[in-house]
């Protein structure tokens, strides 16, 4: 087991009609910049009721609507700008991971002389930030309980997942009624989002890890008992509640006590989604099943696949060791296609032609991958799998 610190200071409100908390969270008469998405939060009257609290606690409100899917670095920018000129105080972010992660750039953007491009690409340590709190709109990312961003400069075509201790919300709200409106193509890609993560930390090469491997596995035999439940039955307050919950347990720090994961399939899918702008739950379910497929193709930590099989897909035990770690990624694949994930490159118009150019951006800062380190040629193989 590695030795860890934990600490998650992130107060966690959830629960149907917990909105109301924001009332005494947030600092009464504060200059508060609300950070959203698109136009979903309106149409689905989170966004009215938001501001009826905003007004009972006479806050000065300011806005920034229009954060992507995949956040970009202008639009961090304008949300410092905003922060900078109107004297902010206070951030809350309204929506999925992505409105976050931009919500969590801003707050140390505003704080920071220079441009926040140099933090995200970890040439500066952020000093301080502003504060911030965030109301749930989506489950997938965990980014509600974490102090992780992941950032796009459109300009560069580079996607960077980044951290800081000083951006972990001081509050998040997750009333699951919030999530009732979600789509069904979105809510599958948080599903496999969440999945992803979980696995992620599985696939650590620390040794002696037995509950931090029963906490994944039952995280992953939840999500997968009530997924297709949910995509059946989407406005199902129990189903939303459940996988909810489960996509902020599984990126909110406990699964890293003891055991740091992989995070190879990760690097690889912001490369792809930073050159063709694909939802990032989509590149996850096309790429993962095929890191795994080259993992054991090269017998790296054959047993901890075995494990994922027989423990959360069911594959008879008595089949030989490779042939079962096969059959596990498979039953993952199929469960994810099932739910109506893609599973080709090709679904996205992405072809051979984009290999080097995809591989280069997942190279740009060397080798990567704990379970075993991915070179270039690694790289092109695991994609050239997934066209």
């Amino acid at each position: 087991m590695d030795s860890f610190v934990f600490h998650n200071p992130t107060k966690l409100i959830f629960g149907k009609g917990k909105l109301e908390a924001l009332k005494t969270e947030l600092p009464r008469g504060g200059k508060i910049l609300l950070v959203y998405g698109g136009g979903s939060v309106k149409r689905n009257g989170i966004y009215q009721r938001i501001r009826s609290l905003l007004d009972e606690i006479d806050a000065e409100v300011h806005e920034l609507p229009g954060v992507e899917p995949n956040p970009r670095l202008s639009t961090v920018h304008r949300g410092v700008e905003i922060c900078r000129s109107k004297e902010i105080d206070f951030l809350l972010a309204v929506g999925g991971g992505s409105v976050i992660d931009c919500t969590k750039a801003i707050a140390v953007g505003a704080k920071y002389d220079g441009d926040v491009w140099e933090i995200i690409t970890r040439k500066a340590v952020p000093e301080d930030a502003l504060p911030l709190g965030t109301v749930l709109t989506h489950a997938a990312t965990g980014s509600e309980m974490n102090h992780i961003s992941v950032i796009t400069n459109w300009e560069t075509k580079e996607k960077i997942g980044w951290a800081s201790p000083r951006v972990y919300p001081r509050f998040s709200i997750l009333d699951p009624t919030h999530t009732l409106t979600v789509p069904k193509e979105q809510t599958v890609f948080g599903i496999v989002d969440m999945m992803s993560h979980a696995l992620e930390e599985y696939f650590s090469p620390a040794s002696n890890v037995p509950l931090q491997e029963r906490f994944v596995e039952s995280i992953l035999t939840t999500v997968i008992e009530t997924a297709p439940k949910l995509v059946n039955d989407l406005e199902n307050y129990e189903y939303r509640e459940t996988v909810m919950l489960c996509g902020t347990m599984a990126l909110n720090g406990v699964l890293k006590m003891g055991m740091k994961g992989d995070w190879a399939t990760h690097n690889l899918e912001h490369a792809v989604s930073a050159v063709y702008d694909i939802p990032h739950g989509a590149g996850l379910a096309i790429l993962f099943p095929n890191w795994m497929r080259y993992m054991v193709e090269k017998d790296t930590a054959l047993t901890k696949f075995q494990q994922l099989a027989i423990r959360v897909f069911g594959v008879d035990p008595s089949l030989d060791d490779r042939e079962i770690a096969l059959q596990g990624i498979d039953r993952l694949s199929t469960f994810w296609s099932d739910l109506g994930a893609p599973s080709r490159l090709a679904d996205y118009g992405i072809g051979e032609d984009a290999l080097d150019v995809l591989a280069d951006k997942a190279m740009q800062d060397g080798p990567f991958g704990r379970l075993r380190t991915l070179e270039r040629e690694d790289v092109l193989e695991i994609l050239r799998m997934s066209l």
